[in-house]
């Protein structure tokens, strides 16, 4: 007696699971240096002890979410304005590379006034990335699943961050922060290329395609 196995269904679709892995790396890189940025100030930038450290990290925050928060919504009606997804996309994946760098500039970085230079640049890629990541994602999410898919993406963006965080003091210790640059820049690498195996599956037309019928949900991320 022969049995025929039926393949099971995709639980998501190709576009949403190779967003979700591709944020998972980006976090995954990311990760390995929030604990530490401010350590890395205070030995390596900062001249005049702790007080200055915590000055220059403050302001670092301030050079990146000010930009930022100025970048994205023009950035985002352009967008919106654009027939098809190849912008979106190419925005997405050039924001990416352009992250991708900033830990190489840390690596090099010798004054305060550098590691506010690369925050902008930080700025500048992520205002790029996060609209047109989000607005695919959005369009593209499998109907009746939009919970449970959004529930993966933010599970892997913790998933990442986590395992980066705990292991980030331990690399510093062993291979120094130089090294540490290096990891947060390969896994942003590896985040862009991801997001190229999967740019035909993006909408060329005028009109969006979106995979979900019905309004698109209110993102919150």
């Amino acid at each position: 007696m022969f049995i025929i196995c039926q393949p099971l269904p995709k639980i998501i679709n190709k576009l949403i699971k190779t967003l979700i892995i591709s944020d998972f790396f980006l976090n995954l890189g990311w990760g390995f240096l929030s604990p530490i940025f401010a350590i890395f100030i205070l030995e390596k930038i900062a001249n005049n002890g702790p007080a200055q450290a915590a000055q220059i990290a403050g302001l670092s925050a301030l050079f990146y979410w000010i930009p930022k928060s100025f970048f994205e919504i023009p950035i985002g009606i352009y967008l919106d304005k654009k027939h098809g997804e190849r912008d979106d996309f190419w925005f997405m994946v050039i924001g990416i590379f352009i992250i991708a760098f900033v830990p190489i500039g840390y690596f090099f970085s010798t004054a305060p006034w550098h590691i506010y230079f690369f925050q902008v640049v930080y700025a500048a890629g992520m205002a790029m990335a996060l609209p047109s990541w989000l607005a695919i994602f959005t369009r593209h999410i499998d109907k009746g699943k939009e919970a449970f898919e959004w529930g993966m993406e933010t599970t892997s963006i913790g998933t990442g961050a986590g395992i980066a965080g705990g292991l980030s003091g331990i690399l510093v210790a062993v291979l120094g922060f130089k090294m540490l640059f290096v990891f947060v820049s390969v896994f942003t690498i590896i985040s862009a290329i991801l997001l190229l195996f999967v740019k035909n599956s993006v909408s060329q037309r005028g009109d969006h395609v979106i995979v979900f019928s019905g309004e698109k949900p209110v993102v919150e991320p």
